[in-house]
């Protein structure tokens, strides 16, 4: 059995709300080049290094004959990590070095999202490599330093102040390693940091014209020499570090504001879409629903998380925001999508949840999601911004209540989906179902706001086919009240319809009948 069969059937059962998704698409849209492939990365050759000391050193004395080799130091270390669990791998991943999961002095015949070494158990944490400064302080993990290398542009220490062209010194290490190839052509000299912008259509917003994909990390290296940065708001990039070959870029749907994307099928934190290798100039793109799939889903998700945690702010909604660190999942195979918010230590330390999922709980516990999104009948980018609205709505709920609270929210969804056959709510007279219907009327009336928000026309309906009532709140928001106003009344003690009219009766006296006419009116 599949190592994450377990998961999946957990997933099924977690889908505390429902979701759609998008047709298969082909091509990528724009300028990134060929088709995408999302398997695993197929290495060639083993490449000479041009940035080794040995070689920058031998670079060095061709150009410059008369100078000593030994003016050449070691600034930088390749190396690699080989975490033996997730306390070892969650350290890593939390410090500054920036991980790559395949090693970068091979050639790539079959490019793709991810690696894992062939050597090591397919269970088991694969290799991570990395460069680290020369004074690097190991962690207590397994590594191995793979080269001492050279990299003048991040150790200003290293170069002399006699006019020595680096940049021709680098050439030449690039020639005299057989690597000629990746070199831009002399005429795109000097150097220049990559820069460009990757924007995303919504053909129902913003009339239809790009805008950027926003907060997420562009990842570029030429062997051993790599650097990223985040775009902004409008999904412009500028890497800070200057090349002159021929570099691969990568999205890593890491993004800026704590959130990441992942699960590809192995495991990482963060999904990561290979661009390809293009000049050093940079790189650019425009994603449409017609680009390649996976990278269009992630490309929304991204979008509509950086929206709703940049609109919880105090000048806008004014809400608490979900947890850091969040980890978003996503599933082609399922309809539904959830806030389980397992990363954040919930569900599987439940009895119930940990006999279902039995050796996979440990597992799980660190890799698992927060939230999954379900993308089998979505459409366009408007299910997935409703979908992903909903469950951060969620996510704000949780930040304020806890994880004892939200242990009982979905063990109910657990309990009355069994007992039910499959609804996906119960019918609301399992225990715990006020936990339920409060999430649920807060979250439902959260996606319909959004929506209308961003799109426009008539609030949406969303949720009010269900037993529970988002009706109620959509009510008092036509008379003034603030989505705020809602979510500061739902503390942790706030577990069912009654306690919610009785806190918001507390918190907004001048407003008590309003309240208590639209709860009698909906309950």
């Amino acid at each position: 059995m599949d190592r994450f069969a377990g998961f999946i059937m957990s997933a099924l059962l977690l889908s505390a709300c429902s979701g759609e998704s998008l047709e298969p698409g082909a091509a990528p849209g724009g300028s990134v080049g060929d088709v995408l492939s999302h398997g695993m990365i197929v290495l060639g050759d083993k490449l000479e290094n041009p940035y080794t000391t040995e070689n920058v050193r031998d670079a060095y004395v061709s150009v410059y004959p008369t100078k000593s080799r030994e003016e050449i130091q070691t600034s930088h270390l390749y190396v690699r990590f080989l975490p033996e669990n997730s306390a070892e791998f969650d350290l890593l991943n939390g410090s500054e070095l920036e991980l790559l999961d395949y090693p970068l002095d091979y050639q790539i015949l079959v490019d793709g999202d991810y690696y894992h070494d062939p050597s090591l158990p397919e269970e088991s944490i694969t290799w991570q490599y990395a460069v680290v400064p020369k004074d690097y302080e190991f962690p207590d993990i397994r590594y191995e330093i793979l080269d001492e290398c050279h990299i003048t542009e991040s150790d200003l220490g290293t170069r002399s102040s006699d006019g020595i062209d680096w940049e021709a010194v680098e050439r030449e290490a690039y020639r005299l390693t057989g690597n000629e190839e990746y070199l831009m052509p002399e005429s795109k000299k000097p150097k220049v940091n990559p820069s460009g912008r990757i924007t995303i259509v919504d053909e129902y917003a913003n009339g239809g014209q790009a805008f950027g994909v926003a907060g997420v990390k562009v990842v570029c290296n030429t062997f051993v020499k790599f650097s990223s940065a985040y775009t902004d708001r409008d999904g412009y990039y500028s890497i800070p570090k200057k090349f002159s070959a021929k570099l691969r870029y990568r999205l890593m749907f890491k993004n800026e504001k704590g959130f990441a994307i992942g699960f590809n099928w192995v495991l990482v934190p963060a999904s990561v879409s290979t661009l390809g290798r293009a000049s050093a100039d940079g790189i650019s793109a425009t994603i449409t629903k017609s680009s390649d799939r996976k990278l269009y889903l992630r490309s929304v998700v991204n979008n509509a998380a950086y929206d709703y945690i940049t609109r919880c702010a105090a000048e806008d909604m004014d809400l608490t925001l979900p947890p850091e660190d969040l980890r978003i999942w996503l599933f082609s195979g399922l309809s539904a999508s959830s806030a389980v918010m397992i990363h954040h230590k919930t569900v599987v330390k439940h009895e119930y949840i940990s006999k279902f999922l039995g050796p996979f709980a440990g597992l799980i516990a660190f890799f698992a999601p927060d939230v999954t999104i379900g993308t089998k009948e979505m459409t366009d980018y408007r299910d997935v911004y409703r979908a992903v609205t909903h469950e951060l709505a969620h996510c704000s709920h949780f930040s304020q209540v806890g994880t004892g609270y939200w242990d009982k929210y979905i063990e109910y969804i657990l309990r009355s989906y069994i007992s039910t056959g499959g609804m996906t709510y119960g019918d609301g007279t399992e225990q715990y179902a006020g936990y339920c219907e409060v999430g649920e009327m807060w979250a439902y009336y959260m996606e319909s706001m959004m929506y209308k928000e961003r799109y426009g026309g008539a609030v949406p309906q969303f949720g009010t086919s269900y037993w529970f009532s988002p009706q109620i709140f959509r009510y008092l928001d036509d008379r003034g009240f603030s989505k705020s106003d809602f979510l500061a009344a739902m503390q942790p003690d706030v577990t069912d319809i009654p306690s919610l009219q009785s806190r918001m009766c507390t918190l907004y006296p001048s407003k008590r009948t309003m309240i208590e006419q639209v709860f009698y009116r909906y309950r």
